[in-house]
């Protein structure tokens, strides 16, 4: 080593270049009869040549609607088997998936459906409090003219929308090995939209290869076999869900166990304890839930061994408890981000205690990293700078945007993650803040200047400053400072009343405060921190004084 902050991963592995379709034959040959997914809220168990022939029927039902190679399919659904499914049988053909956030309002589901050309939509009807049937009837097809077809699963029929049962049809074993051989490992498989400082989401366009392969390095690095079974509460729409889970699943064997529509703690014990989970997969915040939901103590969950904690920073005591309480000793720490497959370092499972806890790893196979200072130079072991990284894993670009790519990854490929870290001199990297001004909260990204721009589409704003401020629960909060009118009044309330229902509810500004000016630089430009300095201060008083009111006798 030269006492520069750059590592390199392993190489003695082979990449897989294979599609993943490909991958998903391959299982259904090496582990025809082994349990390959279960979907406890559906009833649903399948064999991996179960599931190879349910992908095989709606990838031809994909080729009977005209969809093909490069066509965009969308799919805005909760977690079930149907999402696997439509994951599988669209790669197996060479159309795109498109993902789409469960919590996106019609707003945000006509900008990505229109942005990259969905040519077919797959929908739950609704989830939660969102009905997404009646919030697609506002806007297709007058707004969005490229979406030709809609299809609705579940079992009800609706008018104007196919259901699913028609999309299902006998294999065409011919035309699909002709869809089959005219892919490369190298095609555009998937896009998954991440916000940017524009406001606007860009579509990250990711390869066969890009996220095949890190399925596959996650599956060594956690050791998985078909003797795994793998419990995802976290969402498919999220790398984290179809990429470490998914696909680390079809690369090693090991069966995917859905234990509900989204994350419930007591789906999550119930689904552990009755299906013998080896590993768990969460952000702190979902595993801070398990740990102090009262079935833990009435749950066995002495089959979990590893898992992936990911999305966030975890807290030291959550580490320890997830390792000692939930017995999941070699539970991994990743980091990365969607525009990389999304993991480019991992903890080992045999990492030192201080690393799996302190450390988000070190550089995973076939990938490289590096810290930079403000000027690109690498910087010394030790100094903070940007975390960087480069390899198979880089997507593609963000569609249909160059001028956005060009900004994310430099003219030698490396990928400018806005993270700052530090890196040791064996590799191990720790990361220690943001240079984006980007909020994580419950490990979803949110970013401050989307929710600027809609609030300023209040008639009453004027201005509006967001950011995040420290929260025990989800690692960070939205907070809104706003500077009314002067012709206008504006409550929080109003605010509030104004954001439900039109922006995704995690989007929603925990913390609302109207003011007449904001903490500014004497150029002119508007200071975050100092706003938050204040805000965390008052919320911290604030806590400090019911603390203080619950202790009086």
């Amino acid at each position: 080593m030269n006492g520069l902050s750059i590592a390199s991963g392993p190489t003695d592995t082979p990449l897989l270049e294979i599609t993943i379709g490909e991958a998903l034959r391959h299982a259904a040959e090496r582990w025809g009869d082994d349990l390959a997914l279960v979907s406890r809220h559906q009833a649903i168990r399948w064999t991996w040549r179960e599931f190879d022939a349910e992908v095989d029927r709606v990838a031809t039902g994909l080729l009977a609607r005209g969809v093909g190679k490069g066509d965009r399919v969308g799919i805005w659904a909760p977690n079930c088997a149907e999402w696997a499914v439509i994951q599988f049988a669209t790669a197996r053909i060479g159309a795109i998936l498109v993902n789409i956030n469960p919590a996106y309002r019609v707003t945000e589901v006509e900008y990505a459906l229109n942005k990259v050309g969905c040519a077919m939509l797959v929908t739950a009807a609704r989830f939660k409090s969102s009905d997404y049937l009646a919030m697609l009837r506002e806007i297709w097809p007058a707004k969005v003219p490229g979406l030709r077809l809609i299809v609705t699963l579940g079992s009800d029929a609706h008018d104007g929308f196919l259901p699913w049962g028609e999309l299902r049809v006998a294999p065409d074993a011919p035309a699909l090995t002709a869809a089959e051989t005219a892919l490369d490992p190298n095609d555009a498989i998937n896009i998954q939209f991440t916000s940017g400082t524009t406001g606007l989401p860009k579509g990250a366009t990711l390869t066969h290869r890009n996220i095949l392969n890190n399925g596959y390095f996650t599956a060594r690095t956690l050791h998985l076999t078909p003797a795994d079974r793998i419990c995802v509460p976290v969402p498919l729409y999220h790398c984290f869900g179809m990429v470490l889970g998914n696909l680390a699943a079809v690369t090693s064997g090991a069966a995917l166990v859905y234990p509900a529509e989204s994350f419930d703690p007591v789906r999550v014990l119930e689904a552990v304890a009755a299906e013998r989970c080896t590993a768990l997969y969460g952000v702190p915040t979902m595993l801070i839930t398990i740990l102090n939901h009262p079935d833990l103590a009435t749950t066995d969950t002495s089959s979990l061994r590893t898992g992936i904690l990911a999305g966030s920073p975890c807290p030291l005591a959550t580490m320890r408890e997830v390792m000692e309480r939930l017995n999941m000793r070699e539970v991994t720490i990743g980091y990365g981000m969607t525009e990389t497959s999304p993991l480019t370092t991992q903890t080992a499972t045999d990492d030192p205690i201080e690393e799996r806890v302190g450390s988000v790893g070190r550089v995973h196979p076939h990938a490289q990293a590096k810290i930079v200072g403000p000027n690109g130079a690498t910087l010394p072991y030790g100094e903070q700078g940007e975390y960087c990284s480069r390899g198979y894993a880089v997507m593609r670009g963000y569609w249909d945007d160059p001028e956005k790519t060009a900004e994310a990854i430099d003219a030698d490929g490396w990928m400018h993650s806005g993270d700052l870290a530090t890196m040791d001199e064996r590799g191990y990297v720790r990361i220690t803040g943001r240079i984006k001004d980007m909020i994580i909260r419950g490990g979803e990204n949110i970013y401050p200047r989307e929710i600027e721009e809609f609030l300023l589409g209040h008639d009453a704003v004027a201005d509006a400053q967001v950011f995040g401020v420290a929260d025990e629960t989800y690692g960070e909060e939205v907070c809104a400072w706003i500077i009314p009118r002067p012709d206008a009044t504006l409550s929080a309330e109003e605010v509030l009343a104004h954001c439900k229902g039109r922006i995704a509810h995690y989007k929603v500004p925990r913390y609302i405060r109207i003011v007449e000016a904001f903490a500014m630089t004497v150029t002119g430009k508007a200071q975050k921190f100092e706003m938050r300095r204040v805000m965390e201060a008052e919320l911290e008083a604030r806590d400090l004084r019911t603390e203080r009111q619950l202790s009086r006798p």
